[in-house]
């Protein structure tokens, strides 16, 4: 039972995964899990013997089935610190999972591109912390809010020494002379599981996405722009500002990776 006490509802002291299952079966599951379980070892949570992934993986795909979404599905696993104040909090580890029917067009990459624009008030840290799908999520609250009033599809969020760390609920890659980079993990973004995807894979075909600073300028600059994350895998960027992108290689990125994901 989650309570008023509850030290994810106070403190945003949580982690969370947003996962896609198609079929039956989680994509990319083994990246979901150990994004998850790393995060929780460096917060320090406590979890008993029966927190497993065999077992968080089956109640994950029993709530699908019992809610007839198994064939495609937003899911999203949240993970809390138990009850309490700061000081006095109750050591065990809550979770509650959740999920949603997707509509088909999700598995294809979108025909509009996005128009998404800099949120200008907040920056986030590059810190011990900054890679990990926390629930404490106010600068992407924030932004994604900014971007509704301002009728953009997305907004990017800047890290503390000025450069792009992520969106609101995705990675960033830019192409620019056939070259795919984004923001070094060290730059503050989310460690995103379509992220580690791609760069991985590129990596097994002798090709390479960079990961360095991303400056505004690289933005303003780009050929191509594209965001990642695991439920649409990739969208792509058609304008920021007054500049305008094209697609011919993130289509063929999409086509030749994310398209041919199974499981």
């Amino acid at each position: 039972m989650l309570l008023a006490s509850n030290r994810g509802y106070r403190y945003g002291d949580g982690l969370f995964e947003t996962l896609k299952v198609q079929n039956g079966k989680i994509q990319l599951a083994t990246y979901h899990f150990e994004r998850l379980f790393s995060g929780l070892s460096l917060l320090k949570f406590e979890t008993n013997k029966l927190f497993t992934i065999e077992k968080l993986e089956q109640e994950i795909l029993q709530l699908c089935k019992k809610n007839e979404c198994e064939r495609l599905a937003r899911v999203r696993l949240s993970v809390f610190r138990g009850n309490g104040g700061l000081y006095d909090e109750d050591k065990g580890s809550q979770y509650l999972i959740e999920c949603w029917p997707l509509i088909e067009s999700i598995n294809k990459l979108n025909e509009n591109g996005l128009v998404i624009d800099l949120y200008p008030d907040a920056q986030k840290s590059c810190d011990t912390f900054s890679n990990i799908k926390s629930a404490n999520f106010q600068p992407y609250s924030m932004a994604a809010l900014y971007a509704k009033e301002n009728k953009l599809n997305d907004c990017l969020v800047l890290n503390s020494l000025g450069n792009i760390a992520d969106s609101t609920i995705a990675n960033v890659f830019v192409i620019k002379g056939g070259i795919v980079f984004t923001p070094a993990l060290s730059e503050g973004c989310v460690d995103g599981v379509m992220r580690r995807y791609l760069i991985e894979k590129t990596q097994a075909a002798k090709s390479r996405v960079q990961e360095r600073a991303v400056t505004i300028d690289d933005i303003r600059n780009a050929d191509e722009i594209f965001l990642t994350n695991a439920i649409k895998g990739i969208c792509w960027v058609k304008q920021f500002r007054n500049k305008l992108y094209s697609n011919e290689m993130t289509i063929k990125i999409y086509d030749q990776l994310v398209r041919t994901i199974s499981s």
